[in-house]
Parts: structure tokens; C-alpha cells; sequence
């Protein structure tokens, strides 16, 4: 059994944007959790960077392309580090051991309904898009606007625009309706890459069954995540909880479908032992204990690649 990591959301580029002396390679301080030398301890083959603006900085444009500056600038220029926006990307970092580097937006206020600018975001390496954060914008309610809202006409055009380009549209943040929404406007497939079960944990951000079930339907992927809120009651959340997460999505018919979703450096408490990349190798010893080693691999990085193979533009 190999040792592959895929993590598909982490929110190391709000803090290089809120703080521009943070160093993603050296990280002194050890003030970033998904910092370059944890993510090579883990072995991650695979880390998606999210675009989160904070509400201070939230609106115009500037602060996502900033972020994708960051990224280029302080992520891409460290050694074995590639950027993934095609099959082949991939393919060449499984096959060179490159830790592969994905982009994704986590909320679309800034581009302000101007469509036409996602086909320049996808040019710089937008591979994956949440149309929204917690809140109501432009294109949909999040799952905290009280009035529960779907997507507006503007934000159905943004799903179908992402399906035409080749974005993976993300409905972790979206109100059960914008979800709804979303699944039936989507011609292609749907992920939450940060999201557990409702049904074990009634936090508004997780699922209910039949959006699993759903997302399973349209041959998406749920990403189990370390939040530790969303994991279990309680002032602590200890790696068994994670895992009765990822054996719910299973009993939905989804072990073909889970991958995780960290929420690294987005999150200021954390599961016991789930602190940052180098120890997620305690999650997959837990995982080995439960299930085969194939299953363990799926969890851990099969089943995300196998799905990128499949949904990455040519």
C-alpha cells in the first residue's frame, strides 16, 4: 500500500494574503498548518488551495487575484511543487512524486456577476468554484442567510459556465435550496470538498442523506473534514469520530466517493491528532484498522485521483 495524501481544501492562501511575511516553504513560527515541509512529511500528492476572502477585504476582484499571486509566488517557486489544471499535470506529478498544487475558489463575490471573467480565472488555474461563503451573494444563499434561498438566474449561469470551461462546481458552503439548485443545473458533477454528515452531527454545513446520495448520483465526491464542529458534540473530537463520518457515507453507497477535505489553516481548533499534514498518517493507521488496504487507500488519495483522472480538462 502506498502512503498518498489528497486533501482537497486547505485555506493557506487567506493567511499569506492577511499576513505577506508568512513564508509558505520555511514557515517559521509554525504559524501555517498545511505549510510546504508538513505537506511533503504527509506525503500529499495532491493539495487543493482555496481562494477564501475574509468579509473585510470581501468584494472586488483584487483580493482573489492577489490570492492567485500568492500562489504562483510563494507556493509554485518551492522545489517539487507543480501546478495541476489538466490529466496530463496530474499524471506527471503522481509519476515525478511532485506534490500536485490545485486552485479553487471558495466564494464568487468578487467577480460581482461579471460571468466572462471566470474564463480568466480559469486560465490561471481555477479548477474548482463554491459560488458562496456562509452568507448571500450575487449568485446564491449560503447555508447561513436565514431566508434559505436557491441560486439566482445569474448564479445558474455561473454553474453552467464552469461545466462549459471544466470547474468542478463545490457546494460545501451552499443552503440546502442553492444545493438543490445547483444538482439540477449542473450537466456534469458536483463536490463538497469540505463536509460531513448531518445525520451524525446536526451542524447546518454538513449534509443531510439524500445530498450524499445525490452528489453519489452525479458520480461527485464528498470530502470528509477535520473541522472538529462538524465532526462530533462536544468540546473535543478525537480521529474515531472522523471516522464514523467517513462509515456513514459509506452505508449511502459512498465508498467510491469520499476523499477528505481538511480545512487546514481555516480552522482554529482541531480533532485530537489532526493538527496539521504530517499527522494525517494517524487518521490512515485508524482507517487500516477498520477497513482492507484498498479501502484505506481510496479514502486517502484513490478515489480523488481516480475522479480528477475523469473530470480534469484534457
Amino acid at each position: 500500500m502506498n502512503n498518498r495524501i489528497v486533501d482537497f481544501h486547505c485555506d493557506v492562501l487567506t493567511k499569506l494574503l492577511q499576513n505577506p511575511d508568512l513564508s509558505f516553504r520555511y514557515n517559521e513560527g509554525e504559524l501555517l498548518d498545511a505549510s510546504y515541509e508538513r505537506l511533503k512529511q504527509a506525503g500529499t500528492v495532491l493539495q487543493t488551495f482555496a481562494i477564501y476572502i475574509p468579509q473585510s477585504l470581501n468584494g472586488p476582484i483584487e483580493p482573489i487575484l492577489e490570492s492567485i499571486s500568492l500562489f504562483y509566488e510563494k507556493v509554485l517557486t518551492c522545489p517539487d511543487i507543480q501546478l495541476v489544471k489538466t490529466k496530463s499535470d496530474l499524471d506527471n506529478c503522481l509519476k515525478s512524486g511532485s506534490i500536485g498544487a490545485m486552485l479553487s475558489l471558495e466564494g464568487i463575490d468578487g467577480m460581482q456577476g461579471n460571468i466572462p471573467l471566470l474564463r480568466v480565472l480559469y486560465e490561471l488555474g481555477i479548477r474548482a468554484a463554491g459560488l458562496t461563503w456562509n452568507h448571500a451573494n450575487w449568485a446564491a444563499d449560503g447555508v447561513m442567510e436565514e431566508r434559505g434561498g436557491g441560486l439566482t438566474s445569474k448564479g445558474k449561469a455561473f454553474v453552467r459556465e464552469c461545466d462549459r470551461l471544466g470547474i468542478i462546481v463545490d457546494v460545501s458552503h451552499l443552503s440546502e435550496r442553492a444545493f438543490w439548485d445547483t444538482a439540477d443545473t449542473a450537466s456534469k458533477t458536483i463536490i463538497a470538498s469540505h463536509s460531513n454528515c448531518k445525520r451524525l452531527m446536526g451542524h447546518p454545513r454538513n449534509l443531510t442523506d439524500e445530498q450524499i446520495k445525490a452528489i453519489i448520483a452525479l458520480q461527485g465526491m464528498v470530502g470528509v473534514t477535520f473541522v472538529p464542529y462538524f465532526v462530533a458534540d462536544g468540546e473535543r473530537a478525537t480521529i474515531d469520530d472522523v471516522l464514523r463520518h467517513v462509515e456513514h457515507i459509506c452505508e449511502l453507497g459512498g465508498s467510491d466517493h469520499l476523499m477528505f477535505g481538511s480545512d487546514f489553516d481555516g480552522i482554529d481548533r482541531y480533532v485530537d491528532g489532526l493538527t496539521h499534514p504530517g499527522e494525517v498518517d494517524s487518521l490512515r493507521e485508524a482507517l487500516l484498522k477498520r477497513y482492507s488496504a484498498a479501502h484505506a487507500e481510496a479514502f486517502m488519495s484513490g478515489n480523488a485521483l481516480r475522479f480528477l483522472s475523469r473530470v480534469l480538462p484534457d
